[in-house]
């Protein structure tokens, strides 16, 4: 049996995003990405939370990242989740973040 790995995401850049060149030339682009909902509760009050996503794009697409996008960019993120771990103190600790395999810019250049 296949498994299947694969998130979608619009939203806004939570800061300028960071490139880097690392082991020999490859690129990685970071950012965070908020990404909110929007419901009525029982009562029918509007409410509203902000999801905050950790994202590394790699080679030509940190490339494109770190080059069009800043704080505030309205973006399609299509990509796959990845769970690292390090330690901290002797405890293990694990964090998730978004490896895109595609990023669309939803907002004209000058809207931004």
């Amino acid at each position: 049996m296949v498994g299947l790995n694969r998130i979608q995401l619009i939203g806004r850049l939570g800061r300028d995003p960071e490139l880097k060149n690392i082991n020999g030339g490859k690129k990685v682009c970071s950012f965070s990405l908020a990404v909110n909902r929007r419901w009525k509760d029982r009562e029918g009050e509007p409410r509203e939370v902000t999801d905050w996503f950790n994202i590394e794009a790699w080679d030509r697409l940190a490339e494109i990242c770190g080059e069009f996008l800043k704080k505030g960019s309205l973006i399609f993120l299509e990509g796959r989740l990845q769970t690292d771990s390090y330690e901290e103190n002797g405890s293990p600790r694990y964090f998730t973040k978004v490896i895109p395999s595609q990023m669309q810019m939803l907002e004209k250049k000058n809207s931004q």
